[in-house]
């Protein structure tokens, strides 16, 4: 029988659809590679970066919490490699805490940029914010506020400094203070009450006002995982960065944690200035790997990323015999891979089996007591190491779940691996407060596992607790009637709840619907609105259907379109790259730019599953003369194209865009 992955949003059924509104030549590629370059003013090296880091775990009178030693120690040596001169605390008591506050103060007065991170029991009393020291007297209404630590009067030693200031706040956890505490009659909020906009403040919250934050399963809490997961992209400004922050934290926690954050900054700031990387993470491995011609690193690519675009071929160099023809047609020797280009992929990766292969390279490199560090913080690859909750998330989640560092599995993979999923996923339910997470997450397993009537039961439970995938898969059942009575009108009130609790999935399904007409009358700007919510949350394919649309003239304008295409492709979606070509190449409501067109297209050949490569390669008129040009000077610049400079795509092209495809992250190839 074949199982349909009720976690598959419709947005990819509404692909065809806008496909028509594009035109003539709109085409489904695989993208991943930053179009848009974000400038700082200021650079890392010229600026004083100044840090208070804290994490607080072992309560004396409260819960003790199991990641935020952990993510301090994390965030602060990420910190430090990011140019921070960082004070680092553990579990600090009252005295502790105000000593390092009033060192900080000192620093952040002269700094250009002073930063304060914080992971702990905090609250918020009377609408106000406190900071809890592990030996708060919390049990003692008499004694709690003078030993706890007021929020606002460590920002007041910041408001009068020159620099920016950014505050970190991974302390939303349930307030664990009894009721009367502090004069109060009721129940106390959960969460942390809202900032004020002082200016050249950035204010992140792991999770919105009066929400709970949670521990992580593992290592860190979901807030930290997801900073360290972007800190280190280059060129990447700090509001884009949140953006991502929040995208993976939803993902991680299934909607039930949505950071959130407040600014009045008034200039860019970006952790690692400078031009922002030009290849993908996924790139980047899969070039590694065949210029290294390296089975390990390819394995390793296949396993990071199941569904990218290099999988079938990375499966097919595995072979010893393809990867050793390699041998003559390398454009560059293998002992040209220097020590900061292997150290730049493995900072923006994380991967444990990556950090061990640079160690193993380059044992003496000047990155290695980095290294070092980053490996005691990633964990085993082993999965018997793992706890339970980990080991449903890397078993069971969606690709449409997909972080910065883990990209999902594919249903076909789940059901190879379907009874370790759903023993594991049933414990972690048990074990861990995000229980509709997992929830969710066994539901899929079940489904894998064709048991159907306890996946549906346990979709609607986690729907019910506001698990957002829960409620985007429950509605997809509804909507086409599997194993359930038909319900368009119940799929889409799920959508609809789903849009507001901050689901671009949902969002995006709702729009397809309200697009359609039929159940749901049809309602172009209310759509358009629902798209641009879920753009500005971060959705790749919502950003990209914008530009569909705007191109078209439909919500947009068709130079609005090229900026929709370009922030698709910033956000990951792997078709924007070659629908700003066909914009760059005809002019489409803007200039042609044939060069411009063409490094898009080289930046598709390098990303993509081929399609591009295979377009590129066919005596077609598909492409004008002037950007097959500029296309071809830019590969004989490289090196990898000799003859004639004549603006014909065609076979003659095959062979070094092939090469371009390998190893274009990696340097020239030699002259032909």
């Amino acid at each position: 029988m074949n199982l349909r992955d009720y976690d598959i949003s419709l947005e990819w059924a509404c692909g065809p659809r806008l496909r028509v509104w594009f035109g003539r030549r709109f085409w489904l590629g695989l993208l991943s590679i930053v179009l848009v370059t974000v400038s700082t003013n200021v650079s890392a090296q010229a600026e004083r970066r100044v840090a208070l880091v804290m994490g607080l775990s072992a309560y004396r009178g409260l819960q003790e919490l199991t990641n935020p030693r952990n993510d301090a120690a994390d965030i602060a040596e990420a910190l430090r490699q990011r140019g921070f001169e960082v004070l680092h605390g553990e579990d600090l008591g009252l005295s502790a805490m105000r000593d390092l506050f009033s060192r900080f103060t000192a620093l952040a007065r002269d700094a250009d940029v002073s930063l304060f991170y914080y992971a702990g029991h905090g609250f918020q009393i009377d609408s106000q914010n406190y900071l809890v020291p592990v030996d708060a007297e919390v049990r003692d209404p008499t004694k709690l506020m003078q030993s706890i630590v007021s929020l606002q009067s460590v920002l007041a030693g910041q408001e009068n400094a020159r620099g920016i200031h950014l505050i970190f706040l991974d302390a939303c956890r349930n307030n664990p203070l009894p009721q009367g505490t502090a004069g109060g009659g009721g129940a106390l909020p959960n969460g942390l009450a809202r900032v004020g906009n002082a200016a050249n403040f950035l204010f992140s919250f792991a999770t919105q006002p009066d929400n709970v934050a949670y521990d992580g399963a593992g290592r860190n809490s979901p807030f930290a995982t997801a900073l360290l997961s972007h800190i280190g992209t280059r060129g990447q400004d700090v509001a884009s960065m949140m953006i991502k922050v929040r995208r993976d934290v939803i993902a991680a926690t299934g909607g039930q944690q949505i950071p959130w954050e407040n600014s009045s900054l008034t200039r860019q700031f970006a952790f690692r200035p400078g031009t922002p990387e030009a290849a993908s993470p996924e790139v980047q491995l899969w070039q590694l790997g065949i210029v290294l011609r390296d089975p390990a690193l390819l394995k390793l690519y296949v396993d990071r990323f199941p569904t990218g675009a290099h999988v079938s071929e990375a499966r097919s160099y595995l072979d010893p015999t393809k990867l050793a023809a390699l041998e003559g047609t390398s454009v560059r020797s293998a002992d040209a891979v220097g020590d900061d280009a292997l150290w730049d992929v493995v900072a923006r990766m994380r991967m444990r089996a990556l950090t061990e292969f640079y160690l193993q390279r380059f044992p003496a490199g000047k990155h290695g007591d980095a290294a070092r560090k980053l490996l005691g913080t990633l964990p085993s690859a082993d999965s018997a190491d793992l706890p339970p909750e980990v080991l449903c998330e890397r078993l069971a989640t969606h690709p449409r779940d997909a972080t910065a560092n883990f990209d999902g599995v594919p249903l076909e993979n789940l059901v190879r691996d379907v009874d370790r999923a759903i023993v594991a996923c049933r414990h972690a339910m048990v074990i861990h407060p995000l229980k509709a997470n997992y929830e969710a997450l066994l539901a899929r397993a079940l489904w894998a596992a064709n048991q159907r009537g306890e996946a549906l039961q346990l979709y609607r439970s986690a729907a019910e607790s506001g698990n957002l995938r829960a409620m985007v898969s429950l509605g997809l059942i509804l909507e086409t009637g599997d194993g359930v009575p038909r319900d368009v009108r119940g799929a889409y009130a799920l959508y609809e709840r789903a849009a507001a609790a901050g689901s671009p999935d949902g969002a995006i399904n709702l729009a397809v619907a309200l697009m359609q007409g039929g159940t749901l009358p049809v309602d172009v700007p209310r759509a358009i609105g629902l798209l641009t919510t879920a753009s500005r949350q971060g959705s790749a394919i919502a950003t990209f259907n914008l530009g569909v649309l705007a191109e078209q003239n439909v919500g947009g304008t068709q130079d609005q379109a090229l900026g929709y295409f370009r922030k698709s492709v910033e956000l990951g979606d792997v078709r924007g790259y070659r629908a700003a070509a066909v914009l760059l190449d005809e002019g489409r409501g803007i200039r042609k730019d044939p060069d411009g067109a063409a490094e898009a297209l080289l930046r598709a050949v390098a990303s993509d599953s081929g399609d591009a490569l295979a377009e590129l390669t066919k005596a077609t008129k598909t492409w004008s003369p002037e950007t097959i040009r500029a296309l071809q000077q830019r590969l004989q610049r490289e090196g990898y194209l000799s003859g004639a400079i004549d603006g014909r795509s065609g076979p003659k092209l095959n062979i070094p865009l092939q090469r371009w495809r390998q190893t274009g992250s990696y340097g020239h190839a030699p002259r032909q």
